[in-house]
């Protein structure tokens, strides 16, 4: 009845994982009954569980990131402790399978589960903004992404409380993943919550690649679009050429662990070196998936503090396209060692040189569009600042393990560890934040606390190079990856540096977290009654704080490059705002409980092929394909918001902007 689940499946002799399951049990629990007892479930159930509004989305997308950064971060906090106290025969507190389990999903949640969904959430809430249109190609689609996604971050916690997770690395190279030498749960709950997730993923991307393309303002030509816009394209690009591979290589091997099947197997005419193949030919263009859109959030960051416009706008997009591109030419750098040959070798290690260009390009423009300009230095101006610093050391060191003989020496190594975390934490995570900080005030009407916001930027910088700087030299040193214990007594001074670091990217945490509460404390102090709290230059900012449902009550006509800004420009020249519009009924999707319904289903399946439970699964495929089946047969879709009710939400922010925006922006800065 219930496959392989048994009450052994309860970690009850393991105590970290037994403390850990309880105390998530505990939060749960409180939050459902808190939930509960304030009657807000009706509320988050009508507004935000069905919401087909993509800025609702989008700030779901952030919300489960922020949450799920924590979830990683503990992890890496573990690893690191555990590096430090286990020195010259100390076994410190982790036993290795344990240990094994925590880098593994340390890993796979911060590159599947944060990263991944913050880059999608500020695409969703800012794109449809800024090309001028009411919402994504797709609402409802849009919701079963998100929900699907919600589906993974599940299953892959339930594995803290049921079972195990994989102990295989956040990539599962075979053979160690095969059925042979991982025989428990743990790469199942790997390769379900995965799966689920990147089918999310994939048909966000097909949505906003299809919103990007065809559904922009009139007047928003391509060359028109916010650089912004151009990175999400190109990354959404990615996720629709990448994901595909990223599935079908996971779906090998489950038929490898489920039906005895030997794509990955090294015998029975499998090859491991295969999945290598496959999973960098998704895994490298998912690096870019992750960096584009920050480039795209420091474009505009540096643009509207720097009171100008982006240097070489065309240059920028040539080098995002260029980026696009060569992503998928440079896979094989990650693995020089298998004896491809020097002819291979030598033309991903080019590639990988050459891809440092058109990057190196958006830094010189982002610093000649500083140059000259009336620099406002912002919390989000401070996260791009770091990240350039930080970024272009973290560029080197990648130039340098593209050459095959460094990498030889290098590849396995902490140095590796570092560059690593130094794009993702210097490029994506920096510019996350910076972007979350950016369009909070547009999401809720109000601005983050500065002073807090700058701690957060000051103790991630220094937190981040005391960490990763010294796994440079280890790794230089010879201190290999994926080590539970230390051998050699002479990297413990350098552990011990790391571990500090680890220690001020928490208190970085803490003030991101202390930086929200202080800011919702005092809300209505730091209101954003203009909608345009930084003088932005793109078309979100033409929008009330947070936007309504419809985003713009008319059409935007744009006509050049900084549509916003030259409207802007305009009303200060005459000193009033266009005439009024003719307003006219708006047609908008109903809500939907499709993408909660099949994340249900989604759920039950992936759990029931984790555990073999048969009719389950059917019971999960079955109730998918029916919720779909019942979403397609709908009757009524849309419904209308009338011309009355868009003239007075239009009518008040018209009112606000005359008699607050304006003043405001006549006077000299």
């Amino acid at each position: 009845m219930l496959g392989k689940l048994t009450w052994a499946a309860i970690p009850f002799d393991e105590p970290i994982p037994l403390a850990t399951s309880v105390i998530l049990i505990v939060v749960i629990g409180s939050l459902l009954t808190w939930i509960t007892v304030k009657g807000y479930w009706a509320y988050l159930y009508r507004e935000w569980f069905t919401s087909v509004d993509h800025k609702r989305i989008g700030v779901m997308y952030c919300l489960l990131a922020l949450v799920m950064l924590l979830r990683g971060f503990a992890d890496a906090l573990m690893m690191r402790s555990q590096q430090a106290m286990a020195i010259a025969g100390a076994p410190g507190y982790l036993p290795p399978e344990h240990y094994d389990q925590i880098f593994s999903a340390h890993g796979t949640i911060m590159i599947f589960f944060t990263a991944m969904p913050f880059v999608i959430g500020l695409m969703n809430f800012v794109l449809p903004l800024q090309l001028g249109v009411r919402d994504v190609a797709f609402p409802t689609l849009n919701s079963v992404s998100f929900w699907l996604t919600a589906s993974g971050v599940l299953l892959i916690n339930v594995s803290l409380v049921i079972g195990e997770f994989a102990r295989t690395g956040w990539l599962a190279y075979p053979p160690l993943s095969e059925l042979k030498y991982s025989p428990g749960v743990g790469v199942d709950y790997y390769l379900w919550s995965l799966q689920i997730a990147g089918v999310g993923t994939l048909l966000s991307g097909i949505n906003l690649v299809t919103t990007i393309l065809k559904m922009r303002a009139p007047g928003m030509t391509l060359t028109r679009m916010p650089v912004f816009c151009w990175t999400a394209l190109a990354s959404n690009l990615l996720i629709v050429a990448a994901f595909p591979i990223l599935t079908a290589t996971f779906a090998m091997l489950s038929l490898d662990r489920y039906l005895g099947f030997h794509f990955f197997t090294d015998d029975a005419g499998g090859n491991s070196m295969m999945y290598m193949n496959l999973i960098w030919a998704w895994g490298h263009p998912e690096v870019y998936i992750l960096i584009l859109p920050s480039f795209g959030v420091f474009s505009e960051v540096i643009s509207t503090f720097s009171g100008k416009p982006l240097f070489g706008y065309r240059s920028m997009i040539a080098a995002t396209m260029a980026i696009c591109i060569l992503s998928f030419l440079v896979w094989l750098h990650h693995f020089f060692t298998m004896g491809a040959g020097a002819d291979v070798n030598a033309f991903f290690g080019i590639t990988t040189m050459i891809i440092a260009v058109p990057t190196g390009v958006k830094v010189f423009n982002w610093l000649f569009t500083m140059y000259g300009g009336r620099v406002r230095f912002t919390v989000p101006i401070w996260w791009s600042l770091s990240f350039m610093v930080t970024f272009v050391i973290g560029g080197m060191t990648g130039v340098l393990l593209a050459v095959p003989p460094a990498d030889f020496v290098l590849h396995n190594s902490l140095f590796l560890v570092a560059h690593f975390h130094n794009v993702i934490i210097g490029g994506v995570l920096f510019g996350v934040f910076a972007g979350y900080t950016y369009w909070f005030p547009k999401a809720f009407g109000f601005t983050l606390h500065e002073g807090w916001g700058k701690a957060a930027v000051f103790c991630w910088t220094l937190g981040f190079y005391l960490a990763f700087m010294p796994l440079y030299v280890l790794g230089l040193m010879g201190a290999t990856r994926r080590m539970q214990h230390i051998n050699d007594p002479s990297w413990a001074p350098m552990l011990y540096v790391a571990m500090v670091g680890a220690l001020v990217i928490a208190a970085g945490i803490l003030c991101l977290i202390i930086q929200l509460v202080v800011s919702i404390r005092d809300r209505d102090n730091r209101r954003d009654l203009t909608g345009d709290p930084w003088n932005g230059r793109s078309l979100e900012w033409a929008t009330p704080s947070p936007p309504p449902v419809f985003n713009f009550a008319v059409m935007p006509n744009v006509e050049g490059e900084e549509a916003y800004w030259g409207i802007k420009r305009t009303a200060i020249e005459q000193q009033r705002l266009a005439d009024e519009p003719q307003y006219e009924a708006i047609e908008m999707p109903h809500n939907s409980p499709t993408g909660v319904i099949t994340a249900f289903f989604a759920t039950v399946m992936g759990f029931a092929m984790i555990w073999h439970i048969w009719w389950a699964v059917i019971l999960g495929m079955v109730g998918a394909f029916a919720t779909f089946v019942w979403f397609a047969w709908r009757d009524e879709d849309e419904y209308e918001i009338p011309a009355e009710e868009v003239a007075r939400i239009d009518r008040e922010r018209r009112r606000v902007r005359t008699e607050v925006l304006l003043p405001s922006l006549s006077r000299p800065l």
